[in-house]
């Protein structure tokens, strides 16, 4: 069964976001590993400084199955990245919610009306499976 944490947001392209104050942690969801089955390798594309829009790519995923991209689901300045899953991309697998691939410092944070609260994801993962 998926895992969908209460108090995250998600997106369609099954992205999660938890709001900190100001700054958004940013990853993949269970969904996603779980499609993807073993991931191999993962690269982050904005480094920090940089700014990222909603709806832009900032990562790409490799898995034995397929690879996918990663898209942005708010926009901001990115304020950290986590390097250390280059080396452990598999940490994914096991901890989606945990391993965060960026921060983002928010520019806007009316975006948060457009993603989904965790009942509605339920129900969108519910539709697909």
């Amino acid at each position: 069964m998926t895992k969908i944490l209460d108090g995250l947001y998600y997106t369609r392209k099954d992205e999660w976001a938890r709001v900190e104050g100001n700054t958004a942690v940013i990853g993949i969801s269970d969904y996603a590993q779980d499609s993807l089955s073993d991931i191999v390798y993962l690269e982050i594309l904005p480094g920090v400084g940089e700014t990222i829009a909603a709806g832009e790519q900032f990562a790409t995923v490799e898995s034995v199955k397929a690879a996918a991209e990663i898209y942005a689901p708010l926009s901001g300045e990115v304020v950290a990245v986590n390097s250390a899953l280059a080396d452990t991309p598999e940490a994914i697998n096991s901890d989606p919610y945990g391993a965060w691939m960026i921060r983002v410092h928010l520019s806007d944070t009316n975006e948060l009306k457009r993603l989904l609260d965790a009942n509605a994801y339920r129900k969108y993962c519910d539709e697909r499976a």
